[in-house]
């Protein structure tokens, strides 16, 4: 089966005829990597030529210093490997570019029109990837403890999709109000005069049931 391969601050080489060149994306995205020749926990680089697959998304958190290489506006120097646009660009031709400015707050993208990046016009801030059924904008808020403008994706509804840790605590409180159901119902069961068998059988179902409607990502 295909499946998607998520890189983020990881080697990826692109040339085959120069083994020991390659760029290191903040996060990328390759669309229909096998996921029985992956072995994701293993891996420490992304090798182009032995893939098969090219990125679908390239993602670059611009600083100050990286600038102008992240937005092409660096010239190659004579006998270098080239900078990272003209590898997204040329090499790879990276259908999609997204470049996030976090001092600017400023969100770019740039999609592959013909063989040059052509940046898209996003009023908003926000932009969708079809093929993802998935948008990417900027939100402000706390992550891992740290407030600040962050990079995140929306749904087809434009609700943010939780974090993982947004879903552990949606599911711990979930968890908390099945359990203060179940309390309530026990003294109501025994008053019914049910045996212990009984109640605990009617316990487990009403803890099923309570379950199966709670709005946790299975």
């Amino acid at each position: 089966s295909s499946e998607l391969f998520i890189g983020a601050d990881i080697n990826l080489y692109y040339d085959g005829r120069h083994p020991q060149w390659y760029k290191r994306p903040d996060w990328f995205l390759v669309l229909g990597v096998n996921a029985a020749a992956r072995q994701e926990d293993l891996r420490w680089s992304y090798v182009v030529w032995q893939e098969g697959i090219n990125p679908f998304l390239v993602v670059e958190l611009l600083s100050p210093g990286t600038e102008d290489e992240d937005l092409g506006g660096k010239v190659r120097e004579l006998g270098r490997p080239p900078l990272k646009w003209e590898v997204y660009e040329k090499i790879l031709r990276v259908p999609f570019y997204v470049v996030y400015d976090r001092y600017e707050n400023q969100l770019r993208v740039f999609t592959l029109v013909g063989s040059r990046y052509q940046s898209i016009d996003l009023p908003d801030s926000r932009f969708w990837f079809e093929d993802l059924d998935m948008g990417i904008a900027i939100w402000a808020g706390a992550y891992q403890g740290v407030e600040g403008q962050w990079l995140r994706w929306y749904d087809r509804e434009g609700q943010w999709i939780p974090t993982d840790r947004e879903r552990l605590a949606t599911e711990s409180e979930a968890r908390q109000i099945a359990e203060q159901q179940v309390q309530s119902a026990i003294p109501r069961l025994a008053r019914m005069g049910l045996t212990a068998a009984q109640i605990a059988e009617a316990l487990s179902l009403q803890i099923t049931e309570v379950e199966q409607q709670l709005p946790i990502d299975r």
